[in-house]
């Protein structure tokens, strides 16, 4: 079969990263979607690591040709998540993983529906989120309450998603996350399955 993918959403602080790093060499092969930006690189970023760098031509030549699952314009530069390195990932065979919001899950239901599995990745409580988003200390005061408020409205959509990871010791939740990445590969979609109908009814009679 063809790839599959694997959908985290989440309030920020939830561990979505870290899980993901801890299972990385448990779930190979994947391929990690990555925004594509026109902003100029920071010290230290590299293309195809932290974003996609393009020219903002490029970018609206991929709006228009519908190349993007979701974007938008923000202090004068477009960011979005493109679908071109997505297909190639899928047609390789590897398990590709987005880590979106709410809404991005609901655009990627509408156009990967039968291929997609998801999960919603969220501490044991809004104070426990709380105290992990002020003890990094990385974030302002208001910024943290703004997570906060986010996060408030991101934990209504929690029967959207197939499956929810409660992140209350990071090695148990990366063990549930593993075996989801090996749950969502034995997912087929609407073709995989129309093919295989169609090659077990023509196989030969052994």
């Amino acid at each position: 079969m063809s790839g599959a993918v694997l959908i985290l959403s989440g309030p920020s602080g939830a561990g979505k990263s870290t899980i993901i790093r801890q299972a990385a060499d448990r779930i190979e092969p994947y391929y990690f979607s990555i925004s594509s930006t026109t902003r100029d690189p920071r010290e230290g970023e590299r293309d195809g690591v932290e974003y996609h760098f393009l020219t903002r031509e490029a970018f609206e030549a991929g709006i228009e040709a519908g190349d993007f699952l979701e974007y938008a314009e923000v202090h004068g530069n477009y960011y979005g998540t493109s679908l071109a390195p997505v297909h190639k990932a899928l047609a390789e065979g590897k398990l590709v993983i987005f880590d979106i919001d709410v809404q991005g899950h609901r655009l990627a239901r509408n156009l990967m529906g039968d291929r997609i599995t998801s999960a919603f990745i969220t501490p044991p409580s809004l104070a426990e989120l709380e105290r992990r988003l002020r003890n990094r200390s990385t974030d302002a005061d208001d910024v943290i309450d703004q997570r906060l408020h986010n996060a408030k409205e991101e934990i209504q959509a929690i029967h959207e998603f197939d499956y929810v990871i409660i992140n209350d010791q990071i090695d148990t939740a990366t063990e549930a996350f593993v075996a989801l990445a090996n749950t969502a590969r034995l997912k087929p979609g609407r073709t995989e399955r129309a093919q295989l109908v169609k090659n077990w009814l023509g196989s030969p009679l052994g």
